[in-house]
Order: structure tokens, then C-alpha cells, then sequence
């Protein structure tokens, strides 16, 4: 696994050992990166279940003004550690080795804002839908952020169960998808 693009560009990047993590696939991440490119520079990130932290690292690499990583396993909060000082990228960036919930409500509490929530939790475990809940309550979001989930092509997440955030769109691969949605405008 490598950072695509960026100014941490061909750097190969640790993941960590076992079935725990399941790095989201050099090609995907592109696909991903290539839809967002445009508006990334300068952003605020955060990257729920981080895994080894490529997709925030990639972020980071392309112009990202600062990325959140959280990540509750000890090892792979440590391998993203490990990524963002290789990657030289450690000073715009913060890990929170806590659960997502915990850190969602921590960062709320924080006032904090963020313009892409990309989040890759464990397959069909139905937390997808815990964390899209928790973020349509919590002021976390600006005007037009983008929040991306990673899922099983199983996993269907609908608009109707949430009272702020709308599926934008759907990106299907072979293995998983990327659901996008953004905060409805009021009024």
C-alpha cells in the first residue's frame, strides 16, 4: 500500500498484521481521491476507523489542511503514527485512540468542524448507520461537508432514517461501495 499522489507521493505505508484492518484497495483509494480531488486542498478530515490511516494520509498528501484519525486498536493507532511521521505529515494531523462514538461526541464538544468525514467501520455490522445518526445530531458538519462510507455492497444506507444528511450518491466496485452524502440545506 502506497500514497497515491501528493506531496508524500510513492511512500509506502505499514498496515497492521491480521483480519482486524482491511486497507481500503490502492485503486479504490484513487477512484475515491480522483471524485474529491478538486476541493480537497486546504480541508479539515477526519478519518473514522482509521485502519493503518492511508485514506487520511492521502488526504493529507494532497493538500489537506489538517486530519483527525481515530482508531480505538492500539497497533494500528501506532502504525498510523508510524505512517504520518514516515509520510512527514505527523504536524497536521491528530490521532484519537478511542472508539468512533467517543471521539464523535468528544470533537463535537471541541466545536470542531470538518469538510470530509470518511469512514471504512468493520463490514456488516450495521455500524455505519450508528455513526451517520450520531453525525446527523452532532454539529460537526459544515455547510457542504462531504461524508463518505465504506461499505459491503450488502450494506444499503438510507436517507429516510436520518433528519439532516442525503445520499448524494452511490459508487459501486467489485468487492465494496462508497456512499456519499452531504447535510441538506435548511430552508
Amino acid at each position: 500500500m502506497r500514497v497515491i499522489s501528493g506531496k508524500a507521493r510513492s511512500l509506502r505505508l505499514k498496515t497492521v498484521e491480521g483480519m482486524d484492518t482491511r486497507p481500503t484497495q490502492d485503486r479504490i483509494k484513487e477512484t475515491l481521491f480522483n471524485m474529491i480531488q478538486h476541493e480537497i486542498a486546504g480541508a479539515e478530515f477526519l478519518d473514522l476507523f482509521a485502519g493503518s490511516g492511508a485514506i487520511g494520509i492521502e488526504a493529507l498528501s494532497r493538500g489537506c489542511k489538517h486530519a483527525v484519525f481515530v482508531e480505538k486498536n492500539k497497533k494500528a493507532a501506532a502504525c498510523i503514527r508510524d505512517n504520518l511521521i514516515h509520510t512527514k505529515l505527523i504536524n497536521d494531523a491528530q490521532v484519537l485512540e478511542t472508539d468512533v462514538i467517543s471521539a464523535l461526541r468528544k470533537l463535537g464538544s471541541e466545536s470542531r468542524k470538518f469538510d470530509y468525514i470518511f469512514m471504512d467501520p468493520p463490514y456488516n455490522k450495521g455500524m455505519e448507520r450508528a455513526v451517520l445518526a450520531e453525525l446527523d445530531h452532532l454539529d460537526l458538519l459544515k455547510e457542504n461537508t462531504l461524508v463518505i462510507a465504506e461499505s459491503s455492497l450488502q450494506t444499503e444506507i438510507q436517507d429516510e432514517l436520518f433528519e439532516h444528511l442525503k445520499v448524494l450518491k452511490i459508487k459501486e466496485y467489485k468487492t465494496n461501495k462508497h456512499t456519499f452524502l452531504q447535510k441538506v440545506q435548511e430552508g
